[in-house]
């Protein structure tokens, strides 16, 4: 993990296409900008790995159904 030290209103640049901004340092907190082309998606952790299992379980879902239909076409073929 690479460890940066920034002050309010500095930046760093991942890539040549996104910059992520100290905007507000107050106590613990630290507000972030983030600036980047709308082709990449930002997130916050814990929202990015809920989307990760809704869709682990979505697709767990599709492979069940599809399962369960094949079995009652074989049902009805007999």
């Amino acid at each position: 993990m690479l460890v940066l030290t920034r002050k309010v209103d500095e930046s760093i640049m991942i890539g040549d296409e996104t910059e992520i901004t100290v905007v507000e340092i107050k106590g613990d907190s630290v507000k972030l900008g983030i600036s980047a082309p709308k082709r990449i998606t930002v997130h916050r952790k814990e929202i990015y790995l809920a989307i990760q299992h809704e869709n682990i379980d979505a697709s767990k879902t599709a492979v069940d159904r599809i399962i369960r239909i094949g079995g009652m076409l074989k049902k009805k073929k007999n």
